[in-house]
């Protein structure tokens, strides 16, 4: 019996539990969703005895909780006995000093969870703990399988017992699986992997040591770091943020294709894939990670300022102040301003102390354009020409409010420039986009979009402009979402879901 400590939260209002996703923010109130794309969730894990691993894996999750707002958890290993709290809610909400203490060990592993495969409640919250032959297993995974049905179809028929609805759960499942017909820890893992397709970037914790992997793509982030002093300790993190808040250094990155086994014994690299083919997300860089967390080694702030840098050259337009959406779009805006020589000023405030709420504002709040999250700044917009640089647009809905909102303010032209291509395809690999026809970008031209935004001009980043700014090599990201064109197969019945369309319109 494995020991699970819990602490019961107030159960959520029933419209969070219609709407799981939605937030009510800016002037986009009256929607179920953000406008943005969502990440599908943060992993970290620590193997360090002399360390309250409990607490620096709490810290590494409030760090990595923009890439998964929905539930937290963390399960640690005293020896044998695995001890795992977990709930929905964001990290700060699901624990606290009494709830930590009672998660004691020498290693833990952590998420957090925005849900792509399977639906937002607690059990489907991570990590996924199963039990093997040679003891229990926990499992924090960012991405999404492809394969899912293929493979709960394999485990189903092999009388494997399936508890939540998650592909996770499905790995866990099928390491476990191998492990009980006689492999090792290593063993067992590698064996379960190569049944896996899709996105997955993994920390899993034994009662002897911390796993991480990648798919052989590497679609997903993952980061190795030390702890200092000695004996040398490491931690996983999906990003070097979640290194830097408990004074980690950041080390290298998993590779795609490799499994890290973590122990008494230190560090040791497996390749697992014989064919790895890096394809990082290339959203990632865009939007997802932090912008001081560090890919290629450089911040993505760097890489953000060198975008709009780009789309300054490729789209210029006369006006007198840039600014950015907060805070996605602000590094874009800046390098604007630095390569055009227009003022970058701030054209919005954003309340950061808002957090999400599922109260519903009144038809006349929505009417006016609810600000509960940015604020026009008017006596800075008034009888200016401004540009205003975000990083994408998915549906529009909110452009075209904000939009409306600085005209109101008193803008005399806006002008739109995005720092990424047009979003016209959904991706598959742990990011939530919608299905193709509600992209906007896939059924409208760029000038029937800017009319739609009521914009005066609107303007995207080239394809080749974000990839060359990476300054790596060109072929090794993925950018599907602008292209179509998948690294890893979509098998039909998956690819229907969401490919409505036989045409993009560009």
């Amino acid at each position: 019996m494995i020991p699970i400590h819990s602490v019961t939260m107030a159960k959520p209002q029933k419209l969070s539990d219609q709407y799981p996703h939605q937030e009510i923010d800016l002037i986009n109130s009256h929607e179920h969703r953000p406008d943005k794309p969502e990440e599908a969730c943060g992993v970290f894990g620590i193997y360090a005895p002399e360390e309250d691993v409990a607490k620096m894996t709490y810290f590494g999750l409030y760090a990595l909780q923009h890439r998964g707002q929905e539930s937290a958890g963390i399960a640690t290993f005293e020896d044998a006995k695995v001890h795992l709290h977990k709930d929905m809610g964001l990290v700060s909400q699901v624990f606290n000093e009494s709830i930590l203490a009672r998660l004691p060990g020498n290693l833990a592993i952590g998420h957090t969870r925005y849900s792509t495969t399977g639906s937002s409640r607690k059990d489907n919250a991570q990590p996924a703990v199963v039990e093997t032959r040679l003891g229990s297993l926990a499992l924090a995974h960012n991405g999404n399988l492809v394969n899912t049905v293929q493979l709960r179809s394999e485990l189903v028929r092999n009388q494997v017992s399936l508890i939540t609805t998650t592909d996770s759960e499905m790995i866990a499942l099928a390491i476990a699986q191998a492990i009980n017909a006689g492999a090792d820890w290593v063993e067992g893992a590698s064996s379960a992997f190569h049944r896996c397709q899709g996105a997955f970037s993994l920390v899993i914790g034994t009662p002897v040591g911390v796993m991480g992997a990648r798919d052989p793509n590497g679609i997903r982030p993952l980061v190795i770091g030390t702890l200092p002093g000695l004996p040398v300790r490491y931690v996983l993190a999906s990003e070097t943020c979640g290194l830097d808040i408990i004074g980690a250094e950041y080390l290298r990155d998993v590779e795609p294709g490799e499994l890290v086994w973590i122990t008494e014994s230190g560090l040791a690299s497996y390749h697992w894939s014989q064919k790895p083919a890096r394809k990082l997300c290339i959203f990632e860089m865009i939007y997802f990670a932090r912008p001081d967390s560090i890919m290629h080694n450089e911040s993505l702030y760097t890489y953000r300022m060198r975008l709009g840098r780009q789309i300054a050259a490729e789209s210029a337009v006369d006006a007198d102040i840039v600014f950015g959406v907060p805070d996605s779009g602000i590094p874009a805006a800046i390098g604007f301003s630095q390569a055009s020589g227009i003022p970058y000023a701030e054209g919005l405030i954003k309340n950061r102390y808002v957090g999400r709420t599922f109260i519903q504002p009144t038809q006349s709040m929505r009417e006016s354009g609810i600000r509960m999250k940015l604020n026009p700044l008017k006596d800075v917009l008034v009888g200016k020409r401004v540009i205003i640089v975000d990083d994408s647009i998915v549906r529009g809905t909110t452009s075209r409010k904000l939009v409306k909102a600085l005209r109101e303010a008193g803008a005399s032209e806006v002008h739109m420039r995005i720092s990424s291509p047009p979003v016209t395809h959904p991706c598959f690999y742990g990011i939530d986009t919608d299905s193709q026809d509600q992209l906007i970008a896939a059924t409208k031209s760029v000038s029937e979009i800017a009319e739609q935004l009521g914009v005066d001009t609107l303007a995207y980043l080239s394809w080749e402009g974000m990839l060359e700014a990476t300054q790596e090599d060109t072929s090794s990201f993925c950018s599907a979402c602008f292209t179509g064109d998948y690294p890893v197969a979509i098998p039909e019945q998956v690819k229907r879901s969401k490919l409505m369309l036989e045409t993009v319109v560009v």
